[in-house]
């Protein structure tokens, strides 16, 4: 296909405008997938929509998409039948006696938070078990969705980043040691990881931003307006006293599973597992300890258990939807070549060397924001900055740290990224609030970041 110029990336801009104005996620992923298949198919709208209705059907041919899918439909599940079995409020009722520092606004907060940075061996485990833990603590203390959608996706993806030991720590090593096999660079893979989280600075700088904003109750743009939804008491037969670990051991279970899944499908490596593959099975893991934990401790009943299971999924529906979309675009957007556009406009423009590592950190943000995947976004800068950077003889460290964190910041704010989504999910938050609410901290983080690059630029 011909080069498609500055179209490549308006395309992916115009869906997330649509989605801010619209607030309508499903409606503007359509029109701009419509709209991009149009492009690809010489503004044919018959052949556009065919493929269109057909590309649907053949994400369903990657493994790694259909996993992610089913995934988000068990969590669904899982979270209802917490919540119905009295496991919601077993918690509620812990807390609330036992532990009064936690049972407050900030506590229920701090709580999502600490979570967050403790689990980061997944990203999307990380925001389902911060939501699902903190959601009942946060609407008893009239906390809104639209924080702890915030917290939690504030720290899945950063701390993920800033700890080398898990899929998200593979995956760079990976690109790292390519560069070197390659002589595009010198040194050593691991060391040269390690040194580049002290540069990755829009996840540091989140992380604080976030601890901040919960410890002196910091409301900003949006989310001055954002509402708590009240607490609702799930209604439990009187005498069936329910035990925290109702609601905690299945999240014990589900966090351990990850690991486990891991090192089964890296045949012994847990660093070469597979992502998708070990959430899928961590989930269905889980379910099939719930049902014989709750059936045999009689929490419920096997008719009950199945009345929450089919609920919990078609609670999920419109979110797999949403992300079925999500990948779908991503697929339109690397058809159109709208990273391969960027790369080039930054090879070509003649640029003072101490503004690459800000560039670098610019142009990754773009991309993962256009596209809404930071693993795509590391995928497609890190051999640019890399080459830039055994180029002009720059920092290497720095520039990886550079890539990391403007994929970071571009898929955190990304309406059609799926850590984004996710966080809504397991928070009930919806979704284009969640957007908005969570802008202008980011926003302040990345200026924060650029200003880091930019003086580490020029003192390198």
């Amino acid at each position: 296909m011909e080069d498609l110029g500055f179209l490549s990336v308006l395309i992916p801009l115009f869906i997330i405008v649509m989605a801010i104005i619209t607030k309508d996620v499903v409606v503007s992923l359509l029109s701009g997938i419509f709209f991009g298949e149009l492009v690809l198919h010489n503004f044919n709208p018959l052949i556009a929509m065919v493929e269109l209705l057909e590309g649907i059907v053949k994400l369903f041919s990657e493994g790694w998409i259909t996993k992610t899918l089913i995934f988000a439909l068990l969590v669904g599940a899982i979270i209802k039948l917490i919540s119905r079995s009295g496991g919601v409020d077993g918690f509620i009722t812990y807390l609330s006696r036992k532990q009064k520092a936690i049972d407050s606004p900030k506590g229920a907060q701090f709580l999502a938070y600490f979570i967050g940075v403790i689990i980061f061996i997944e990203s999307s485990i990380t925001a389902l078990v911060a939501g699902t833990v903190a959601k009942p603590l946060c609407d008893k203390n009239k906390v809104s969705r639209e924080k702890l959608a915030f917290i939690c996706d504030s720290t899945s993806s950063p701390v993920c980043s800033l700890f080398p030991f898990n899929a998200w720590g593979a995956l760079l090593l990976g690109l790292i040691v390519v560069a070197l096999n390659d002589n595009v660079i010198q040194g050593e893979g691991i060391p040269l990881l390690i040194e580049s989280i002290l540069y990755n600075f829009y996840s540091l700088i989140i992380l604080v931003i976030v601890f901040l904003t919960i410890l002196l109750d910091i409301n900003i743009g949006p989310m001055k307006k954002a509402k708590p939804i009240p607490y609702v008491p799930t209604v439990v037969e009187e005498g069936k006293h329910r035990s925290i670990w109702v609601m905690v051991l299945p999240i014990l279970v589900l966090i351990a599973m990850v690991p486990l899944s891991l090192y089964y499908t890296g045949k012994g490596d847990i660093l070469a597992g597979s992502g998708s593959t070990s959430i899928f099975y961590a989930t269905i893991g889980t379910l099939i300890f719930m049902y014989v934990y709750y059936i045999t401790k009689g929490y419920m009943k096997h008719k009950e258990y199945f009345s929450g299971f089919y609920e919990g999924i078609s609670d999920m529906i419109p979110i797999v939807l949403i992300l079925l979309l999500a990948f779908f675009i991503g697929d339109i957007i690397k058809e159109l070549g709208t990273a391969k556009y960027i790369a080039t406009e930054v090879k070509a423009a003649s640029i003072p060397l101490y503004l690459l590592p800000l560039l670098v950190f610019l142009i990754a943000a773009l991309t993962a924001f256009s596209t809404g995947t930071s693993w795509g976004t590391f995928s497609i800068m890190m051999p640019i900055a890399l080459g830039l950077a055994g180029t002009f003889d720059l920092n290497i460290a720095l520039m990886i740290g550079a890539v990391v964190s403007g994929g970071i910041f571009g898929d955190h704010v990304s309406p059609i990224s799926d850590t984004t989504i996710i966080s809504s999910m397991a928070t009930g938050c919806d979704h284009i609030e969640h957007v908005r609410t969570q802008m202008p901290y980011a926003l302040i983080g990345a200026f924060v970041a650029s200003l880091f690059y930019l003086l580490f630029g020029y003192l390198n």
